[in-house]
This record gives C-alpha cells, structure tokens and sequence, in this order.
C-alpha cells in the first residue's frame, strides 16, 4: 500500500475509473494495482494504492466496519422508538 498526499488529475488520464461515489473513485491502474482517490474540488486530491490481494483484505475489514455501523444505528434507532 502506498499513500499519495496528492494525486496529479493529468496523471489518471491512462487509468480505468471503474467505480465512483461522491467524493471517491476507484481506478485500476495495470494488472494488479488499483488507486482509491478522494476527489474533493477544494483541496488536492489524495489516495492510496493497493495491489489486488490488498482490495481483498481491505475489502473485509471495510464489510467489517459497515456491519459495525449498522448495528450502532440500528441500536439508536431501536432505543428512540422504545422511548
């Protein structure tokens, strides 16, 4: 994993966005390496690189931490109805 301070707009033209939301894209950039870019107009758009086994791991660890997150919501959505 390599984290970018500042990712160079230009420098994506090459790359495949194969996923997008908000702030965020996701470009594969060659076999094996895919660039996770936050995209924010106001500052310097920034990122990490992860190789295909890192977006497999990351990837748990980020299904692991919604599961988390919804069961935070749902206990406070839970405890506002039965109040």
């Amino acid at each position: 994993m390599v984290l970018h301070a500042t990712v160079d707009r230009t420098g994506l033209a090459d790359a495949k966005c194969i996923a997008e939301s908000g702030e965020f894209a996701l470009y594969s950039r060659g076999r094996d390496t895919y660039l996770l870019v936050q995209r924010h107009e106001g500052t310097p758009w920034s990122g990490i690189s992860v190789s295909g086994d890192g977006v497999f791991r990351m990837g748990e660890l980020f299904v692991n931490a919604m599961r988390h997150l919804y069961r935070d919501v749902a206990s406070e959505v839970f405890s506002k109805k039965a109040s």
